[in-house]
Parts: structure tokens; sequence; C-alpha cells
């Protein structure tokens, strides 16, 4: 496994959900949207489209957005996303990113995808997400502020 980041994702925030995935399903893509209002009654939307390439085409609506992203991502802002070996890799990425200077957006968190995630704004402010490998045994449920939902 390399220890450099791998472009893996591009999500995209949309305004209009079922609009952006008429438009990328017309383009030819074969977009996968999950369940309306996931998690329950968050009105999340989220779809996938897997590459041929292993890029992540991912769309979601501006509320699932702030249940992953929590730093006020808006419709029209792209989340470029990089894969990184580990959860410590991408503490140790954010923090090299942060000390010279780089924007943070959202510090290392423990994901409710099962990933170590943060994301930085490149010098032209970019939101950049960087990603440890998803850990089945770390996933769960979200409320809409992306904690944990409890009984």
């Amino acid at each position: 496994m390399t220890s450099r980041p791998i472009l893996q994702q591009i999500n995209i925030v949309s305004n209009d959900f079922e609009a952006a995935v008429g438009f990328y399903r017309l383009l030819g893509l074969d977009v996968n949207a999950g369940p309306p209002g996931w998690p329950p009654g968050t009105g999340g939307r989220h779809g996938d489209v897997a590459s041929d390439n292993g890029i992540q085409l991912d769309i979601d609506n501006a509320e699932f957005a702030r249940i992953w992203g929590h730093a006020g991502l808006k419709s029209g802002e792209p989340v470029i996303g990089f894969s990184l070996p580990t959860r410590d890799a991408v503490d140790d990425t954010y923090q090299a990113l942060v000390a010279a200077g780089h924007p943070a957006r959202l510090e290392p968190y423990d994901a409710f995808f099962g990933a170590r995630y943060a994301i930085v704004s490149d010098p032209d402010g970019h939101n950049i997400g960087l990603m440890s490998p998803i850990d089945a045994d770390r996933r769960l449920t979200p409320n809409r502020d992306g904690r944990p939902v409890t009984s």
C-alpha cells in the first residue's frame, strides 16, 4: 500500500439532488441513489457512481453534506477526496497542511461511515477531503449532526 495520497473521490454538494442525479444519468452514468431521508429524520440524500478508473463521484444534498462535512459545505462546493493509508496518516497530513498555513475546514474525526476524515482548503479555496480506509466495525447511523443515533 502506498503512503502517498490517492485521488479517490469527487463529492458534489447539490442544491437540487434529483436534478443532479438526472443530469449524471443523462450523461450516461449509473447513479446509485440511496433512499430519501437517510439517515432517518434528516432529509439527507446521497448518490454515488463508481468508475472504471477507481475514482468515485458522490452526489449529496446540503442536508447530507452537513452530516459528514460539519464545515458548512454549501451547494456548488465540491470536495476532492484523497485516500490515505491509515487513520494516523489522516491526522498527520491534516496537521502538516494546517501547520503550513492552509485553512482547516474540518478537524480529523471518526466519521459515521467508518473512516477517519478531515477537510482542508487548498491555496485556491478548494475543499480537500482526507480519508483513511473504511473500517466496517466503526460504521454507525448518524443523526443530522453526524453523531451516533442513540436509543
